[in-house]
C-alpha cells in the first residue's frame, strides 16, 4: 500500500516543480532558434557569393527553362522571368498589328443576311444589261454574301463616312465597262445618303459608252467615269454596246490616252484598270511606226504578244503617274474573272451558278492568270525604280481572286429583259447591280481610311 504524505499533496509544491520545467523548456527553444537564424544567414551569404562568382542569376535559370521548353521539353515552363512582367496591348495596337498582316484580297465569301444596301429601284444609273432583278432573274440568294478577308475584319461600306471624308474631292474611274460597272455600284451606295446631279457627259455612238460626271452638292464631291479601255491612245469605232469595232484597233503603246491624262490634275483619287480589251485583234505602234500586232492572221506582221503589249501600256501609265507633279491617290484595279461555261459570251457560253464557290474549286484561265501577273510585275518593278516618293499613293486594288469565287454574280442570260422569251447571249464579264461588285467598295474604303 502506497502512502502519500501531506507534503506530497500540497498544490504549491507541484506548481513550483512545473514552473522550473517550463523555464528550462523555453531556454532550450530560444537557444535553438538563435542557432538556426545564425546558420541560415551564413548559408545565404555563401550561396549569393557563389552565384555572383559563377555569374548565375535566377532570371537566367528561368529563361533557360523557357528555351528548353520551346525545344520540346513539355515538363518545363513555357514562360520566362521576363514574361512575368505582363505587357498589355491596347485594342488599337492589336487592330494595327492585325491590319499590317492582313491581305484584303485573300479570304472567303460568307453569308450576310443584311443583304444589299440599295435596290435597282432606288438607283437610277444601273445599265439595263446589269439590272438582273428587273430583268427577271428568279433567284436572289447571290445578294446575301459579303467578302471576309482571312486575317482581319472588313467593315461594310459606310456611305456617310465616305462622303464626309471626301468633301471637296474628285474621284475618277478610268477604264472599260468593268470600271463603269464599279462606278455605278459606288454611285448607288452613295445615293442612299445624297442625291447627285449629273453635270456633263460626252456621248459615244452607243449610249452605254460615255464619259459622265456627277456632283454631290452638300459634300462638294465629284464622281467621274472616263472610257479608256486601253489607257493608251487607241483608234477604233463602235457598232454596239459590246464594243465590236468596224475597223481594226490601232494601239499607240508610247502615247497615254489624253482622255484621262488631260484631266488627271483635277483628280484627288483615281481607280484605273485595263486588260480585257488587249485580247482583241490590234496593230501596235511606237514612234508612229508599226512594231507588230496581236492576232492578225493574214497580215505580214510580227506577233507582238498580248502580254508584251499590256506590259508596255502599264509601264507607260505608271511612268506618267509617278513623273507627274500631281499627287493623286491611285488604285490600279486588277482584272476581274470571267466564268463562261461551254463557250464565250458571243458563242453560247453560260453561267448559271447561284452561289459562291470556295477556294480551290475554280482556277483562273490562261489569260486571266497572265494579265494579273503582268500587273504585279509592273508594281514590283516600281520598288527598285527611283521616282518622287509616290509609292504610298499608288496601290493595287486586287479583286481577281475574290471575283473568281463569284460565278453567281454575273447577269448571265438576264442581261436583257425576260431573256427566255427570245434568244440572247449570256454576260459573265461584269456583275449584277446590286451584287458582289459592291464589296469592291468595302476594300476601297478600308484602303483609303486605314492604308
Amino acid at each position: 500500500m502506497v502512502k502519500y504524505s501531506s507534503l506530497d499533496l500540497k498544490p504549491g509544491f507541484i506548481f513550483k516543480q512545473y514552473h522550473v520545467l517550463v523555464k528550462l523548456t523555453v531556454a532550450i527553444l530560444v537557444i535553438g532558434l538563435a542557432f538556426h537564424l545564425f546558420y541560415s544567414s551564413t548559408s545565404s551569404t555563401t550561396n549569393n557569393e557563389n552565384d555572383t562568382t559563377l555569374g548565375v542569376d535566377s532570371t537566367v535559370t528561368d529563361v533557360t527553362a523557357s528555351v528548353r521548353a520551346k525545344d520540346g521539353d513539355d515538363e518545363l515552363p513555357t514562360t520566362t522571368a521576363i514574361d512575368s512582367v505582363e505587357i498589355q496591348e491596347t485594342p488599337i495596337q492589336k487592330q494595327i498589328l492585325q491590319k499590317e498582316k492582313c491581305d484584303l484580297s485573300v479570304g472567303e465569301w460568307i453569308p450576310d443576311p443584311s443583304g444589299p444596301m440599295y435596290t435597282y429601284e432606288s438607283c437610277n444609273v444601273i445599265s439595263y444589261h446589269q439590272n438582273c432583278m428587273k430583268n427577271g432573274r428568279p433567284d436572289s440568294g447571290f445578294l446575301y454574301w459579303r467578302w471576309k478577308p482571312r486575317d482581319c475584319e472588313l467593315p461594310r461600306f459606310n456611305a456617310v463616312k465616305f462622303l464626309d471624308s471626301m468633301r471637296n474631292k474628285h474621284w475618277a474611274f478610268v477604264g472599260d465597262s468593268i470600271s463603269r460597272n464599279h462606278l455605278q455600284s459606288l454611285y448607288c451606295l452613295l445615293s442612299k445618303v445624297e442625291a447627285a446631279n449629273e453635270v456633263d457627259h460626252d456621248n459615244y455612238n452607243d449610249e452605254g459608252y460615255r464619259d459622265r460626271r456627277w456632283h454631290f452638292p452638300s459634300h462638294n464631291f465629284t464622281l467621274s467615269v472616263i472610257w479608256s479601255p486601253f489607257l493608251v491612245k487607241a483608234v477604233y469605232s463602235f457598232v454596239d454596246m459590246n464594243g465590236v469595232s468596224t475597223e481594226e484597233i490601232q494601239l499607240y503603246l508610247d502615247e497615254p490616252d489624253k482622255k484621262w491624262t488631260d484631266q488627271y490634275m483635277s483628280f484627288d483619287y483615281m481607280v484605273i484598270s485595263a486588260g480585257k480589251w488587249f485580247m482583241r485583234s490590234a496593230t501596235y505602234y511606237e514612234n508612229g511606226e508599226i512594231v507588230g500586232c496581236h492576232y492578225c492572221p493574214g497580215k505580214n506582221l510580227t506577233e507582238y504578244g498580248l502580254d508584251n503589249g499590256y506590259r508596255k501600256a502599264i509601264k507607260l501609265v505608271l511612268d506618267f503617274i509617278t513623273s507627274s507633279n500631281h499627287n493623286a491617290s491611285v488604285f490600279y484595279r486588277s482584272i476581274s474573272s470571267e466564268h463562261f461555261v461551254n463557250g464565250n459570251w458571243d458563242s453560247g457560253g453560260t453561267c448559271d451558278q447561284t452561289s459562291p464557290s470556295r477556294e480551290g474549286e475554280l482556277s483562273l484561265g490562261v489569260i486571266d492568270e497572265m494579265l494579273p501577273n503582268v500587273e504585279l510585275e509592273a508594281f514590283v518593278n516600281l520598288k527598285s525604280a527611283e521616282y518622287s516618293g509616290k509609292r504610298e499613293t499608288l496601290k493595287v486594288l486586287n479583286i481577281t481572286e475574290l471575283s473568281l469565287l463569284r460565278p453567281d454574280g454575273h447577269p448571265g442570260p438576264y442581261r436583257s429583259y425576260h431573256p427566255f422569251a427570245k434568244d440572247n447571249n449570256a454576260t459573265v464579264q461584269y456583275d449584277c447591280i446590286p451584287g458582289p461588285i459592291d464589296s469592291w467598295s468595302d476594300l476601297v474604303l478600308e484602303m483609303v481610311m486605314n492604308g
